[in-house]
Formats: structure tokens, C-alpha cells, sequence
């Protein structure tokens, strides 16, 4: 880490989105998926049970947060992550939950 003591606004922002992001129990469990394997977003309204409305939605703010990335396929849009920096957080958290 840098010796600047003070954040500037532009990381303060960026670092806030991302907790944001991790703070959502959808968007865990979509990262959490994402980081088993690629899928599409009918395969995420599959596998986690949830409107396709409110995947897109979510994929569409992990995205603008540069969390996930997409790849066309044909007519198919394939979501994995893109930041395994934020993944290892994700995976450290839910295996510290998982402590005893």
C-alpha cells in the first residue's frame, strides 16, 4: 500500500461500491456461482432460483463495477468473474464464516 495516509475520493468511491457489492446477499451468491463456473443468465435464474429481471439487474451493476465479465457466444451472453482479487475476498469471508 501506498505511504499517502489519505484516500483520494476516486478510491473511496471505487472501494465503497465494492462492499456495497459484496454487502448483497443476491450478489454474493451470483459472484459465489460465477466463481464455480461460467454461466449464462438463464443458468444463473436456474441454479439460484431467481427472476431473470433480477439477475440482469444485479450482472448489469457487478459489471459496471468491472466484477464480471461477459463473452458472447452466438445468442448467448456467458458471465465469469473479472477481478480474482475481489473473488479471494469473497472466497476468505465465506470460509472465515465457515470458521468454528
Amino acid at each position: 500500500m501506498a505511504n499517502n495516509i489519505d484516500l483520494d475520493k476516486e478510491t473511496l468511491f471505487i472501494v465503497s461500491q465494492t462492499f456495497k457489492a459484496l454487502g448483497d446477499p443476491t450478489r454474493i451468491r451470483i459472484l459465489h456461482l460465477l466463481s464455480v463456473k461460467e454461466c449464462s443468465v438463464g443458468e444463473i435464474v436456474e441454479h439460484l432460483s431467481l427472476g431473470q429481471s433480477t439477475v440482469s439487474h444485479q450482472l448489469r451493476f457487478l459489471k459496471n463495477l468491472r466484477l464480471v465479465k461477459s463473452r458472447r457466444e452466438g445468442t448467448s451472453i456467458y458471465y465469469s468473474p473479472e477481478d480474482e482479487h475481489i473473488m479471494d475476498i469473497l472466497e476468505k469471508t465465506i470460509e472465515h464464516s465457515n470458521h468454528d
